[in-house]
């Protein structure tokens, strides 16, 4: 019951939204009598919200979600070192982790003229279309870098690095520099650059600041960008 339950849950990925019960029929594959009844159980619990014909993700995820131990902590200790870079660059500003070959966006702090950008809190998007996904890719260890390389690499914009032999030089470069940059890769008309962020050895977040292209200067925003870094990564290893 609980796979069926988590199939329904799965419909609102990756970008939520509200759907009718014909519509989460198709996408998890089960019944509609079987549908119809998890959906009304997810409603009673508060997992999923009711408004007309329609069903919505709920508010008892939300709440369960900011509880969760590892990303709860992480974006306390990060909160201060965000809102730094921010005030540093008045630019939209990313704190995300890994999960297998993808980028799940912790926080977010966007002016009143946000980028129209992919990201979401919560969101996930391929490691490498973004800055903040080639910076974990770079720096979480070289049988990561191999898996990545050697499998299909997803195209978000024309400007999507597709190119194994391209993405490895991006990751060389990264490794280098402790910096990771992305050009058009995830949304047309934004550039990137990110840090990583450590604990220990390999890398357990990055930040990113994204800029429209036409005023991207990195050499201005690389260090705001590797303080802020640096700053957290020290507060991680205190215990701060």
């Amino acid at each position: 019951m609980l796979d069926k339950a988590m199939a329904v849950l799965d419909c609102y990925r990756p970008d939520g939204g509200a759907f009718r019960l014909t519509e989460l029929t198709e996408r998890s594959k089960l019944s509609k009598t079987t549908v119809f009844r998890l959906c009304a159980e997810l409603v009673r619990l508060g997992l999923l919200e009711r408004d007309g014909e329609t069903y919505r993700l709920g508010g008892a995820l939300f709440e369960l979600g900011s509880l969760v131990p590892r990303r709860h902590d992480l974006r306390e200790a990060a909160l201060p070192f965000l809102q730094d870079l921010f005030e540093a660059t008045h630019e939209t500003v990313h704190l995300g982790v890994r999960e297998g070959h993808e980028v799940v966006y912790v926080e977010r702090i966007h002016g009143h003229d946000a980028l129209r950008l992919p990201s979401r809190i919560g969101g996930r998007l391929p490691l490498t279309c973004t800055g903040v996904g080639k910076a974990l890719l770079a720096f979480s260890g070289p049988d990561l870098v191999e898996e990545v390389l050697a499998g299909p690499l997803p195209r978000l914009t024309p400007h999507s690095v597709t190119d194994p032999g391209r993405l490895r030089t991006a990751v060389e470069q990264a490794q280098v520099a402790g910096l990771a940059y992305e050009e058009e890769e995830a949304a047309p008309g934004v550039s990137c650059i990110a840090a990583p962020v450590f604990a220990g050895p390999t890398a357990v977040a990055a930040l990113s600041v994204a800029v429209p292209c036409d005023r991207f200067r990195p050499a201005q925003l690389a260090p705001a960008v590797r303080t802020a870094a640096l700053g957290l990564s020290r507060a991680l290893r205190s215990g701060r």
